[in-house]
């Protein structure tokens, strides 16, 4: 029997294509466009991972998937951004949170998971850095939207820029603290998606798995 996320997986990437046919017989074409692309986003980061040799857990892939599900199927097409307030905000808190833990493990693998190649709280300034950068550019992606296809993602325009930033900031630091609460080995059960990630790409930590043998 597939594993719960990979079920979650296909039945949203089977939702979005179904959405998309309908949208398409009812000659809604922006539903189209967004829906379509929602797939596409749920089917390229597993593809572009394997380009460069990682392998991304289906639980991750789930993740992706569930956040393009919420952001551009339901947000967009369905006015959750409207009908919710708090839509929006829990969303960039997420996503923040996500590309941090990603881009602490990403840190991580470049030193092969030495723990002793580089401080903890520097791998953890970085991964803050690559979590805010993916919101900025976030923004930049719902202006232009906004601009070319008359989208209303920025919705209250600067007033909701500053505050998915704002968001997006807590959700950078605590990812980063996460990580580096992890590299000292204190994080508990909360470390399980940082060993997950690096228990699917061993080969790109062997020296955190070298050093362990040795111990």
């Amino acid at each position: 029997m597939p594993a719960p996320s990979t079920i979650v997986l296909t039945g949203i990437r089977l939702l979005l294509a179904v959405e998309a046919v309908v949208a398409a017989w009812n000659g809604v074409l922006p539903a189209v466009f967004i829906t379509l692309a929602a797939l596409v986003l749920t089917v390229l980061p597993g593809k572009l991972a394997s380009r460069v040799g990682l392998r991304l857990p289906p639980s991750f892939l789930a993740a992706i998937a569930l956040f393009v599900l919420a952001t551009l199927y339901l947000g967009e097409v369905y006015d959750f951004y409207d009908r919710f307030w708090w839509w929006d905000l829990v969303l960039h808190f997420g996503s923040a949170m996500g590309f941090g833990i990603l881009g602490f493990l990403l840190v991580f693998m470049l030193f092969e998971g030495d723990r002793y190649a580089a401080p903890p709280w520097a791998l953890g300034v970085l991964s803050f850095c690559l979590a805010m950068t993916v919101g900025v550019l976030w923004e930049i992606f719902e202006y232009a939207m906004d601009t070319l296809f008359g989208f209303n993602m920025m919705k209250s325009g600067l007033p909701d820029t500053m505050g998915d930033l704002i968001v997006n900031t807590l959700g950078a630091v605590l990812a980063s603290l996460a990580g580096v609460v992890y590299m000292l080995d204190r994080a508990g059960r909360l470390g399980a998606p940082f060993d997950l990630f690096i228990e699917t790409n061993r080969a790109r930590f062997r020296k955190l798995f070298a050093r362990k043998t040795k111990v």
